[in-house]
């Protein structure tokens, strides 16, 4: 059922708080989003390639093709993230960089990636890859892409090349970063690569992908990877009048293709009978094969949750607020909500992020122990992104004062920690981002980073919200080694 959810304004981390031995502290980026170097080292086209070269697709017509450069800085990056005191870097491998044009293993890609975990490792920082994070490469999407079954089997042939490859220095592994926007947004709303809006490739997409997913994670443990699991965008659906059953069913049908579609396959071995019945117009049970959820169910040995904001939802007309995933394209799109477009989501008066997300932390705290109430056999939890876009500029000391941003990370960690104290298993907390970079659709105009990237030069300049993120990794650390540590 959706959760109610309330803000009561967290006051940020307390800087004396005991957390979990060994609760890891880290940041995210993904490949498309910083690595750059888009035709270099033997990559070819991924779908975000080709889609950034479509008119209107991405703001501003940019493009991932330099990014942030990451690829070229990486060391400095990688000691960049030590100065913070990470603990993790969580990262994507770009699998038109390792198997460009959907072909055999690329070499010179898979020794960028050994360079950067060998990087990792010798700055104390473990490295916790995810194995996509959005970049098909494009000769695949040709061929159907994710409404295509094959698709799921080329996936593991990828997936075997980074194993090759890492194997013996990466303990963590993560299948799929935030699979509803790499089918809803990307095959039905048409806002994300590879810019379809077909309701019938979207439901396959999810499908195939969630196939690919438990493929891999068989794969991946046959071959001795240990610790193995997902990462999904998850939100609280809350009705805006509980008494009211048109905002009921409408705050249903947002938890069934936010939430439910994606955790109760992973978790139960079974899509939900409502979401079953809500897209069976668009073929859901025509993919479904004999043996697919078996394999979709196979156990995880963690989950990540990505969250950003919660969604008051309402099942009558309103105007008041959006779903957060316009983007920044100019060229026409449709909804992500199939099935469900009447959908609405007006607007609770809370502050909100240059993304126009409302922020609510509290939200993240309501969502943990949710996952732990209603999923029995949950496994371990990491909040694997969570962070905000806001303007932010180098002021005349030449430092970033994000005052927002610093607010938003600390209230949020604030909330993992009172989870904690509810019986949430939370073992560790990414912020997104460690830079500014590519935010898909919307080109370079959103700035999530608590490093600031100068576009033109690429300087690299820690905001006053990574410095914050510091001082909390270091005090977690300290009280963890007192006397009375956890």
């Amino acid at each position: 059922m959706p959760l109610n959810a309330t803000h009561h304004g967290a006051t940020g981390a307390d800087p004396a708080r005991h957390w979990p031995q060994g609760f890891l502290w880290g940041s995210a980026t993904a490949a498309a989003q910083v690595e750059g170097a888009g035709h270099e080292g033997g990559k070819e086209d991924s779908v975000w390639d080709a889609f950034a070269r479509v008119p209107g697709a991405v703001a501003h017509g940019d493009t991932p093709e330099d990014a942030v450069q990451h690829y070229h800085r990486m060391p400095e990056d990688v000691a960049l993230m030590k100065e913070l005191g990470l603990g993790s870097y969580r990262f994507s491998t770009s699998w038109a960089r390792v198997r460009p044009g959907g072909r055999g293993p690329n070499t010179e890609g898979l020794d960028f990636y050994s360079r950067l975990v060998d990087n990792l490792l010798e700055a104390g920082i473990l490295p916790w890859l995810t194995l996509y994070h959005w970049d098909l490469p494009q000769a695949l999407e040709e061929k159907g892409g994710w409404a295509n079954r094959d698709t799921a089997l080329r996936f593991v042939d990828y997936a075997n090349d980074v194993y090759s490859a890492l194997g013996d220095r990466v303990q963590h592994w993560t299948t799929f970063n935030e699979p509803f926007c790499s089918s809803l947004l990307g095959y039905a709303a048409g806002v994300h690569a590879p810019g379809r809006q077909d309701p019938r490739a979207a439901v396959a997409a999810i499908h195939h992908q969630h196939l690919a997913h438990g493929l891999a994670v068989n794969e991946l443990r046959d071959r001795g990877a240990q610790h193995l699991g997902i990462t999904l965008n998850l939100s609280n659906s809350i009705p805006r009048d509980p008494a009211d059953p048109v905002d009921l069913d409408a705050a249903r049908r947002f938890d069934s293709l936010q939430n439910r579609i994606f955790l109760d396959p992973i978790l139960r071995g079974a899509y939900p009978e409502d979401t079953l019945a809500d897209l069976e117009q668009f073929g859901i049970r025509e993919v479904i094969q004999p043996g697919d959820l078996d394999v979709i169910g196979t156990p995880l040995d963690f989950l990540g949750v990505n969250h950003y904001h919660d969604d008051l939802i309402s099942g009558h007309p309103n105007t008041e607020g959006g779903d957060g995933h316009s983007g920044g394209a100019t060229r026409p799109t449709s909804s992500c909500w199939i099935g469900s477009e009447d959908i609405a989501f007006p607007s609770r008066g809370l502050p909100r992020t240059a993304m126009d997300w409302e922020v609510n932390p509290d939200g993240l705290r309501d969502l943990l122990l949710r996952l732990g109430e209603e999923y029995p056999t949950l496994p371990p939890l990491y909040v694997t992104e969570n962070g905000a876009a806001y303007d932010d500029d180098v002021s005349s000391d030449g430092m970033v004062h994000d005052e927002e941003r610093t607010r938003f990370i600390l209230d949020h960690i604030a909330a993992v920690g009172e989870a904690l104290d509810k019986g949430a298993d939370v073992r560790g907390y990414f912020v997104w981002s460690l830079l500014d970079n590519f935010e898909w659709s919307w080109g370079y105009g959103k700035r999530f980073g608590i490093v600031r990237v100068d576009y033109d030069s690429f300087e690299r300049t820690v905001k006053d919200s990574g410095l914050a993120y510091a001082r909390v990794i270091s005090g977690a650390r300290t009280a963890s080694l007192s006397p009375t540590g956890a």
